[in-house]
């Protein structure tokens, strides 16, 4: 796992001007720290995909109404359900400097932003290459809270990976994940090998996000 700085500046907000040195001096310095207060794990399980009459879409024991996510899958008959966090560590380490460097707190966010995007990118990579062999290619990670798909899914989506007793990762009764920085998401198996892999930003509907890619 690394920390790209680029990455960081971005979640840092920053979009038409370079920042300063100082600035990539903290932003080097945090990832250093948090790179060594990581504890990243994941879980992933591959399951069967099928869109039944009423149009919900059984992935696994996971049913999902959305017309998004259908879209996403359309052609693929399984998918990886996905989790991946950077552990509690991370967390106690964000806490600790609201309170102490509300500054540095700030950049600690937008590295670890980077970070758990790296990581899950490594995993996906992972994937890629042991799919590939069976003539299988992945659909981009989608995850509850993109599009239609309810965030409100990330629970039950938790429960099936077994995710809070394997890898520690849990939601709050908001459906936030705990620890902060993790992901879930569910990728798609397809014999498709057409580049739709538009990724991330240009497949989530928040166009007004601040920290979309262009």
């Amino acid at each position: 796992m690394t920390i790209d700085e680029k990455e960081a500046v971005r979640y840092l907000g920053y979009r038409n001007h370079e920042p300063d040195e100082k600035t990539c001096s903290e932003i080097r310095i945090c990832s250093q720290e948090l790179l060594q207060a990581a504890a990243p794990k994941s879980r992933v399980i591959r399951v069967p995909v099928t869109k039944r009459p009423d149009g919900v879409l059984q992935i696994g024991e996971l049913q999902v109404t959305s017309t998004d996510l259908a879209g996403h899958l359309r052609g693929c008959k399984e998918a990886f359900l996905f989790a991946a966090t950077l552990g509690a560590p991370v967390d106690r380490l964000l806490r600790r400097y609201s309170v102490t460097a509300m500054s540095r707190a700030v950049i600690l966010q937008a590295c670890a932003a980077a970070a758990i995007e790296s990581y899950c990118d490594e995993l996906e990579e992972d994937l890629r290459q042991k799919v590939e062999a069976e003539g299988l290619f992945l659909r981009p990670r989608y995850s509850p809270g993109y599009g239609d798909f309810p965030v409100q899914q990330q629970p039950e989506l938790l429960r099936i990976l077994d995710a809070p007793r394997q890898i520690g990762l849990t939601a709050t009764d908001s459906c936030m994940l705990v620890p902060t920085k993790s992901v879930t998401a569910i990728i798609g198996l397809t014999t498709d090998k057409t580049d739709c892999h538009i990724r991330k930003c240009m497949d989530c509907k928040a166009k007004a996000c601040p920290f979309r890619r262009e």
